[in-house]
């Protein structure tokens, strides 16, 4: 009997040996998965993570007059030992490698602060020619690059009616300036009449003066608009007045102040008109010259 038994046990012992050996292998083989998968995901956010790669939310159509320095901004993030350079789209020139400038047009530069991710292309005195496609480039392999648009356009003021004005003496002036083209920063408007500056003082609202005889408003809206008013205006009112724009090319008119009403050949241009008296002369030349023919005529019958 007791030798039976022993074998039972023993054979029970070997069972349970055998199932927790194989509980350990499986989990040793679970565990070894589990890490293998976390390694592998944990090296992939390194390899993705250190790659530069841009920021986007920046202007990439960029709109500047002749003459107002432009910028493009580019910015790269996660740089590391990798290189920035703009490049000239329509000639394929570099411009700029790192902080360097590779061209000796010196209005072209480019401006990264300290431990900065931006790298700005600055263009100087820009010209209708600089306009077109300029490449934010990073040496990656393959290389990234990230295009910007620069629009360059001459900006010019327009003074609305035309340009030369024939006013009464004691009237009202009027005239209206507008600037749409350009940035949406437009600056402001001055007005010279001749070479003389036109200056304008603000009257306080409960400021007890006379209405000033000129006037200047300026609205900034979608454009902007200025304008001049001249009250009871004189003979020495009369000259060249211009609407001068900081950043935009001037517009000017012609404003002769006269006494009663503007003569209809000035008004009108007609400057083939004859005068009464030239056509009285006409006529008596053309009546002698008949009369001429006409005696002549009577004599040569008489013969």
């Amino acid at each position: 009997m007791p030798g039976p038994t022993w074998r039972v046990d023993m054979h029970s012992m070997g069972f349970s040996y055998r199932l927790k050996i194989g509980i350990a292998v499986i989990v040793i083989m679970v565990l070894g998965f589990f890490n293998e998968s976390q390694g592998t995901a944990h090296y992939g956010e390194d390899s993705v993570g250190s790659f530069p790669y841009f920021e986007y939310n920046v202007p990439r159509n960029v709109t500047t007059v002749v003459g107002q320095t432009a910028f493009l901004h580019c910015r790269v993030e996660q740089l590391g030992d990798k290189a920035v350079s703009w490049i000239r789209k329509r000639d394929l020139h570099i411009l700029t490698a790192g902080i360097l400038t590779y061209t000796s047009d010196q209005r072209f530069q480019v401006i990264r602060p300290e431990k900065s991710e931006n790298w700005t292309l600055q263009i100087k005195f820009p010209q209708e020619r600089d306009a077109g496609i300029y490449e934010c480039q990073v040496n990656t392999e393959p290389k990234m690059s990230l295009a910007f648009q620069l629009n360059v356009v001459e900006a010019k003021a327009h003074i609305l009616g035309p340009v030369d004005l024939y006013v009464k003496t004691g009237s009202s002036l009027s005239l209206t300036c507008i600037l749409s083209q350009g940035p949406h920063d437009l600056g402001t408007i001055f007005w010279y009449k001749g070479s003389n500056i036109i200056e304008y003082k603000e009257v306080e609202e409960n400021e007890l003066v006379e209405e000033p005889r000129v006037r200047l408003k300026t609205e900034w809206t979608e454009q902007l608009t200025s304008r001049l008013t001249i009250d009871k205006l004189l003979p020495g009112d009369s000259g060249n007045y211009s609407c001068v724009p900081t950043m935009a090319e001037a517009a000017s008119v012609n404003v002769h102040v006269i006494n009663g009403e503007h003569p209809a050949a000035m008004q009108h241009g007609n400057a083939n008109t004859a005068s009464p008296c030239a056509l009285s002369v006409n006529l008596l030349i053309s009546l002698y010259c008949t009369l001429a023919t006409l005696y002549t005529s009577t004599v040569d019958g008489f013969r």
